[in-house]
């Protein structure tokens, strides 16, 4: 099993037991997920923003507007890039214990740091597009124009390299106290689940092969 090295960043003080540094579970999390939430320091004020994403092997590629703050700040770090974190999060029950305080859930996050570096290739910015897009629904980056260059002038694309990475995974359920067994209160597991579709589409097209096949397989 190949694995990611253990970083201090990547080492919580407590449920170590939660962690996973093999590569194949950090992948299948980031593949499976839509959403990135970066977390920077700008001007001393901490900030986090949601961004779409699209991994390509060990590289996490992500764009925003040319003109956000941190598209700005990424860009003037140059080669050594601007140190962020990324998060992407799935939540898969709702644990309901009989206990207030041990109420939690079960999930899988991955959480990535390192620093976010400005893509400036215009060959690099379009695999990256075509990723990010791809990462959506499958085959799409074909079946959609690409970028003009006003489009490519108002958006920057930027790396993350999966180094100080590691995915978290709570997976177990109840965790309820023997003296609380009793009690009268329900306690169980709300399954949590993302669905997909139908698609409606904007004219009367019929729905192209490569997204029949990514519906059908939800």
């Amino acid at each position: 099993m190949v694995e990611y090295a253990a970083a201090e960043a990547t080492t919580p003080n407590r449920h170590r037991d939660r962690m996973r540094y093999d590569v194949e579970a950090v992948h299948s999390i980031l593949d499976a997920g839509f959403l990135a939430h970066v977390s920077f320091t700008l001007a001393d004020r901490p900030q986090l923003i949601p961004l779409a994403f699209g991994r390509d092997g060990e590289h996490l590629y992500m764009h925003t507007s040319s003109g956000s703050q941190l598209a700005l700040a990424v860009r003037a770090s140059g080669a050594e890039g601007f140190p962020a974190a990324v998060a992407v999060t799935h939540v898969d029950s709702l644990v309901l214990s009989r206990s207030a305080m041990h109420h939690s859930m079960d999930y899988r996050c991955v959480i990535a740091h390192g620093p976010l570096t400005y893509v400036a290739d215009p060959a690099e910015q379009l695999h990256a597009y075509r990723v990010i897009i791809d990462h959506l629904v499958p085959g799409r980056a074909d079946d959609c124009r690409e970028p003009n260059p006003k489009e490519n002038a108002q958006t920057a694309v930027f790396r993350l390299d999966l180094d100080r990475v590691a995915a978290k995974i709570r997976d177990h359920g109840l965790d309820e106290d023997p003296a609380d067994l009793d009690l009268p209160h329900w306690a169980g597991v709300v399954p949590i689940t993302t669905t997909r579709g139908p698609a409606r589409p904007d004219t009367g097209q019929d729905t192209p092969a490569y997204l029949t096949k990514w519906l059908d397989a939800s």
